[in-house]
C-alpha cells in the first residue's frame, strides 16, 4: 500500500498588508474630508445641548452678509452654491445645513435661508453655543 504524502497549507494570515491598506485609507479620507470652517462671532445662546452633524455651513453676519466656504456671497448666489453642494452631498438624505448667525442677525436673513433649505428638501439646524 502506497503512502500517500499530503500538502499542508499553512492557515496564517500577514497583517502587514492590510496595516497598510488601512493607514492609506486613513490618510485618503483624511485629506478628502470636507472641515467645516465657521467665522468666530458670537452666537445667540440655547439651553439645549444636543449637537447635529454637520455636512454644510452657512454663516449670517449682524450686517446681512451670507457667506459658505470662507466666501461672502448674495442670496441668489447663496442659493446656488447650497443647491451644488446638496447635489455633490455623499449622503444627500442625511444633508444638513447648518446656520450660524450672528447674535444680533435679522430673523429674515436666517429665514431665507431655511427656506432655501426647504425647498432643496435638506434639514437646516440654527447653530447656538451653550448658556452658562
Amino acid at each position: 500500500m502506497a503512502h500517500r504524502n499530503r500538502n499542508k497549507v499553512s492557515a496564517e494570515f500577514n497583517m502587514s498588508s492590510l496595516t497598510d491598506i488601512i493607514f492609506q485609507l486613513l490618510i485618503f479620507f483624511m485629506l478628502t474630508a470636507n472641515f467645516v470652517q465657521i467665522k468666530p462671532f458670537e452666537l445667540p445662546e440655547a439651553d439645549a445641548k444636543t449637537t447635529a452633524p454637520t455636512s454644510i455651513a452657512v454663516s449670517i453676519t449682524k450686517d446681512g452678509k451670507y457667506s459658505y466656504r470662507n466666501q461672502e456671497m448674495g442670496l441668489t448666489a447663496l442659493t446656488a452654491a447650497l443647491k451644488l453642494a446638496v447635489r455633490e452631498a455623499d449622503n444627500r438624505e442625511n444633508a444638513t445645513i447648518t446656520i450660524a448667525a450672528e447674535k444680533g442677525t435679522s430673523f429674515n436673513r436666517v429665514r431665507d435661508v431655511m427656506n432655501i433649505a426647504k425647498n432643496l428638501r435638506v434639514m437646516a439646524i440654527l447653530a447656538t453655543q451653550p448658556k452658562e
